[in-house]
């Protein structure tokens, strides 16, 4: 029999090697308790909230708050503005304006291009404000400091109000890879465990973990118990792997979001609520392991570190090869239609059950077979009917599935 060329179900099509995905849709806002998490666009002059929380308790990790200069004399005018410039600005951070002398208490607030949800502050000589939950990455901010007639006014009359107006322009950076890694593993969506370097983790409250998107706290992984090397030694800390691919598109499916294994805004967005929210994995942690040692090919899968299936397998025959690598389930159908060209260059149209996808047309599936553990496949992994339904509804979306061994 053969996978290859193409398969149909559902009214799709796949053909071998064209790796179907949903795109992700526009981002949308999630309501958690306290708070609500939205992606946001990097322009535009009104409020545009990524989320507001109510949390008297959060930790916050923001820039330091900025030292009282002593009053000068003659005018008022601006000392410093924190952030001052540039570029990879965390998002969530405070930002401060420092004055030469304290402020009335109904001085004119500063503003912010775009503007999110927050409050400015004013503390003697300092205006600071405090987002709600910071910006996305990527977003360019202009911060007005009003001079003029109607621009920031001293307390003392006699310093009068700020002369002329002052901009500065940054442009906040990425979230944090280590940060995602970190958030999909106190979810369950990795076989890891993160230990905090000081102890603690960043609080439930928005702004505190939007901080901490953007810069991670320093911490170590370790590996549960019982998954094999050739599972463990693809897993790199702070840097995109396939492991985290697999872990977003279960993420993404888990959330009902378009699944392409990319961290995109509304993955974030959903990320922080889940993790506000306490929403773990609702599926163990899975992964196969398909043997091309043929006449004794097999497929062995692990769950929570325990392996719950040792079967044989048949894999890609000459011409039709099983390509080695790792790669996250993407689409499964309990029964559907195989149709393509045999190596030899005959026509097939099958019908295979128990399938699930994980490499353009390559799957796992039931095929009746005479025997199993050898080269006889169009490219996918064979196996008989009982295991194949056993562990069909295990092999979940973005469960790993890793071939190895000389392929044919």
């Amino acid at each position: 029999m053969s996978f290859l060329a193409s398969v149909t179900g559902a009214g799709a099509k796949l053909l071998r090697h064209r790796v179907i995905a949903a795109t992700a849709g526009a981002a949308t806002a999630v309501l958690v308790a306290g708070c609500a998490f939205a992606a946001t666009s990097a322009t535009g002059s009104g409020q545009e909230k990524i989320a507001s929380v109510s949390d008297n308790k959060a930790v916050h990790k923001t820039t330091a708050k900025a030292a009282q200069p002593a009053a000068a004399a003659g005018p008022l005018h601006v000392v410093s503005m924190t952030p001052s410039g540039g570029h990879d600005v965390n998002g969530g951070d405070a930002i401060v304006v420092t004055f030469s002398s304290p402020l009335a208490s109904s001085t004119p607030r500063p503003t912010l291009s775009p503007s999110i949800a927050g409050s400015w502050k004013v503390a003697g000589a300092t205006a600071t404000f405090t987002p709600s939950s910071g910006y996305l990455p990527g977003t360019t901010v202009k911060l007005t400091v009003p001079g003029g007639k109607d621009g920031v006014t001293a307390a003392d009359t006699t310093r009068g109000t700020l002369k002329k107006t002052s901009h500065v322009t940054f442009t906040t950076g990425k979230y944090s890879t280590l940060r995602l890694q970190e958030l999909l593993t106190q979810l369950g969506y990795l076989p890891l465990k993160w230990t905090p370097k000081d102890g603690t983790v960043p609080s439930g409250n928005a702004n505190a973990q939007v901080i901490a998107a953007y810069d991670a706290p320093a911490g170590s992984f370790t590996f549960k118990s019982g998954y094999p090397s050739q599972l463990t030694s693809q897993w790199s800390s702070g840097t995109d792997n396939i492991l985290v691919t697999g872990a977003v598109r279960a993420f993404e499916n888990a959330q009902g979001i378009g699944m392409d294994g990319d961290a995109g805004p509304q993955v974030w967005a959903a990320l922080l609520t889940a993790v506000a929210k306490n929403q773990t994995d609702p599926n163990p942690y899975t992964y196969a392991l398909a043997s091309q040692y043929s006449p004794h090919e097999t497929l062995k899968v692990w769950q929570d570190g325990k392996v719950i299936l040792d079967t044989p397998a048949n894999t890609g025959v000459v011409g039709a090869t099983t390509a080695d690598g790792t790669y996250p389930v993407y689409l499964k159908y309990q029964v559907t239609q195989m149709k393509g060209q045999n190596p030899d260059g005959s026509k097939y149209d099958d019908t295979v059950y128990w399938v699930s996808y994980f490499n353009g047309g390559d799957a796992v599936h039931y095929f009746p077979r005479p025997g199993y553990g050898y080269y006889q496949s169009d490219g996918c992994v064979e196996i008989q009917w009982d295991p194949a339904k056993a562990i069909w509804s295990q092999l979940t979306y973005g469960t790993l599935v890793t071939v190895q061994g000389p392929v044919a």
